[in-house]
């Protein structure tokens, strides 16, 4: 009996330690799958995270940049240039012949008529030497009709063989020369007598008399040489004659027949409309702009030459023409460049053309298009073919 007992007991302590066997190696397997689970997902969290630090790495590594397009400027545009006002014609007056100032009919201001009397001048000496002049072409005359007379007769003599051939060729030789000294003294006469005619100085064109630089009593000398030799200065003040000189970039646009609005600061809330009427076909290298010339109706003669003016020319364009911002410019050693988003994002450094400088923004004459995105603000380091990533609020090509 008690053999029996301490068996079941023995079998009882037996089962209870296996028991305890599979629970400790329960236990074990639960705390090994709760590890390697824990392992897995460390492992995998610094995977994630190595993965996502890769990725903003990476992200980092390519430039954000902000895009935009050009701005088209419109077919049509208005160029202000600074101009002076020319009288069409202006001319200086001076005496042709010497005298003295007897009279002056018309000052500063005087509108005259071509062929109107400016002045008159004394010319004593003059005067002497035309009544001399008158007096030799008679002597002449007299000696010449007394040698025609001569050789006449001297002719007829010669005929009955009463004179040598000699003679009479003597005389008709006498007779020539009278009339060689009579054509002489003709010339000297209509000399005299056109520098008499140069007593009254008159107009040559119909204008407005914008000085006189003489006086009653004055010496003045034939030609312009010595002191107080420009009696007047005349203008011709309608049309007034404008020059101005138009930028090489807009030349192409300026043809004859141009319409034209001229303001002059003086005149306020007036403005007057001329047109071209010629260009100097050829670009100054000095300037590089075209010297135009633009005629101005002027009737009421309230544009006066030597004013300052702005003349404003509408033009249209002859090519399209972009403006672009001026941070978007690269200044390289090649030359100017602006940075345009290519496909894959990449970026192209294109060549572009400047033109009129506008400030804040630069005209752009060749090397984009308005469908093209430049980048803004590019860094200097940025490169031919590199990729970039377009930021936030940024216009994709």
């Amino acid at each position: 009996m008690d053999q029996q007992l301490l068996e079941v007991e023995e079998r009882e302590r037996q089962q209870r330690h296996n028991e305890t066997r599979r629970k400790g190696y329960l236990l074990a397997l639960v705390l090994g799958l709760v590890f390697i689970i824990i392992a897995a997902i460390g492992i995998g969290m610094r995977f994630s995270e190595s993965h996502a630090l890769a990725k903003e790495t990476e992200e980092i590594a390519v430039p954000s940049v902000e895009v935009i397009h050009p701005t088209p400027e419109p077919p049509q545009s208005e160029l202000e240039l600074p101009a002076t006002l020319q009288a069409n014609i202006e001319s200086p007056i001076y005496a042709r012949t010497t005298g003295y100032v007897r009279r002056w009919y018309k000052d500063i201001g005087s509108k005259v008529k071509k062929g109107e009397l400016l002045a008159e001048i004394e010319t004593p000496e003059v005067d002497q030497e035309l009544v001399q002049a008158q007096a030799a072409r008679d002597q002449a005359l007299a000696q010449l009709k007394l040698a025609q007379s001569s050789a006449k007769r001297w002719e007829n003599l010669q005929k009955m063989d009463a004179v040598s051939q000699q003679e009479t060729d003597e005389r008709t030789s006498s007779s020539r020369q009278g009339e060689a000294g009579l054509n002489a003294a003709d010339a000297n006469l209509r000399r005299l007598e056109q520098l008499e005619s140069f007593k009254h100085i008159y107009a040559p064109f119909s204008g407005v008399i914008t000085r006189r630089n003489t006086d009653i009593g004055a010496l003045v000398n034939a030609g312009n040489g010595g002191p107080n030799q420009e009696l007047f200065v005349i203008a011709q003040v309608d049309p007034i004659r404008i020059y101005v000189n138009v930028p090489e970039v807009d030349s192409p646009s300026i043809h004859k027949g141009v319409q034209v609005d001229i303001r002059v600061p003086e005149l306020v809330g007036q403005h007057f409309t001329g047109s071209v009427v010629r260009t100097a076909d050829v670009i100054d290298p000095t300037t590089r702009t075209l010297n135009t010339e633009i005629d101005v109706p002027n009737p009421s003669g309230k544009l006066l030459p030597g004013s300052y003016a702005q003349v404003h020319l509408a033009l249209n364009q002859q090519i399209q023409r972009l403006t672009v911002p001026t941070n978007a410019l690269l200044f390289r050693a090649e030359g100017p460049r602006v940075a345009v988003i290519g496909s894959g994002n990449k970026v192209q450094l294109r060549p572009i053309t400047i033109g009129r400088d506008f400030g804040a923004s630069v005209e752009i004459l060749s090397g984009l298009e308005s469908a093209d995105a430049i980048v803004l603000s590019p860094s200097d380091s940025l490169e031919d073919g590199q990729v970039v990533r377009v930021a936030q609020g940024g216009r994709q090509p």
